[in-house]
C-alpha cells in the first residue's frame, strides 16, 4: 500500500473521497483510509483528531500527536454538546480534519457535524482505530489502525 501513497500525490487521496462522498451522498467530505490518513497526518497535510472518550485513549491507546475532541463522554457515550466548538478552536475550520474513533461509525457522524458547522474538510478515517467486530467479537484482527500496524501508544 505504501508504494500506491507514492504513486499519487496525497491530495489526490482527499479529492478521491470528496467525489466518493458526493456520489455517496454522505453528509461530510468523504472517507480515508487508515494508511492514506497516516500519511496525510505525518506530512503535515491533515490533523488527527481523535473523537473517542478520553477512557478509550488512555486504555486502548491513542495515535501520538493527534488531537482529542470527544464525540461522546463517559460509558454511557453521552453526547458533547461543545463538540464542534472545541473541534474549531483545536483543528481550525479550514484544516482538513481527520476524524478517528473505535470503528469509523462515531467519526462518520462526527464528521457530519462539522461539515454543517462549516468544515468543508471534514473526512473520517475508514475503519476506526479498533477496526470492526470479528466472528469472535473481538476487534483489531481484521481492520482498523492498528491492525494495519500505524504508529500508537498505550498509557
Amino acid at each position: 500500500m505504501a508504494a500506491v501513497l507514492e504513486e499519487r500525490p496525497l491530495q489526490a487521496v482527499l479529492e478521491t473521497a470528496r467525489e466518493s462522498a458526493a456520489a455517496a451522498g454522505l453528509g461530510h467530505a468523504g472517507g480515508v483510509a487508515p494508511r492514506d490518513a497516516w500519511a496525510l497526518f505525518s506530512e503535515g497535510s491533515a490533523v488527527l483528531v481523535d473523537v473517542r472518550t478520553a477512557e478509550e485513549r488512555k486504555f486502548v491507546g491513542y495515535v501520538p500527536g493527534s488531537i482529542h475532541v470527544p464525540w461522546a463522554t463517559g460509558t454511557s457515550l453521552t453526547r458533547n454538546p461543545r463538540f464542534v466548538r472545541e473541534l474549531e478552536a483545536k483543528a481550525g475550520k479550514d484544516a482538513a480534519v481527520l476524524l478517528l474513533c473505535r470503528s469509523g461509525n462515531r467519526s462518520a457522524l462526527a464528521a457530519e457535524a462539522a461539515a454543517k458547522a462549516g468544515f468543508v474538510q471534514a473526512f473520517n478515517v475508514l475503519e476506526g482505530f479498533e477496526g470492526d467486530l470479528d466472528d469472535a467479537q473481538h476487534r483489531g484482527g481484521k481492520s482498523g489502525w492498528r491492525f494495519h500496524g500505524l504508529p500508537w501508544v498505550q498509557d
